[in-house]
């Protein structure tokens, strides 16, 4: 399990749009920001619950790093898959098998705004 992700991007309201979209979807509704970050915390328990949020930097450059949030089932990673789609995920790949990883893992992958690499998962 981990603590916290912060995410690195150069502008946070292009970058919003597919956080924001995919974190409303997972129940990480509570909001704290500030001109330089916004975080996203799941309101039963913001100080002890994982959170998740953006990080202005401005010398950020994409990498092959790839972030990979975990769904409880298929139908949870294609609800998460519209959404970021609906949201202006870029390099979008709809959701599928990926049995070179795992047997019964699926998938979608695509970029936010800046071409920082995501991809939500189930393994059932």
């Amino acid at each position: 399990m981990y603590d916290h992700v912060d995410q690195r991007v150069t502008d946070l309201s292009r970058s919003r749009p597919v956080y924001g979209a995919l974190m409303a979807v997972m129940g990480f509704t509570q909001i704290s920001e500030d001109p330089e970050s916004i975080c996203w915390y799941d309101p039963r328990d913001p100080k002890r619950q994982p959170f998740f949020s953006l990080v202005r930097a401005s010398e950020h450059q994409p990498n092959g790093a790839r972030v990979a949030f975990r769904a409880e089932s298929r139908q949870n990673v294609d609800r998460l898959a519209e959404a970021a789609l609906r949201a202006g995920a870029r390099s979008f790949e709809a959701p599928h098998e990926c049995t070179e990883y795992t047997p019964r893992y699926y998938a979608t992958f695509f970029e936010d705004a800046e071409g920082n690499k995501l991809e939500v998962c189930c393994r059932n």
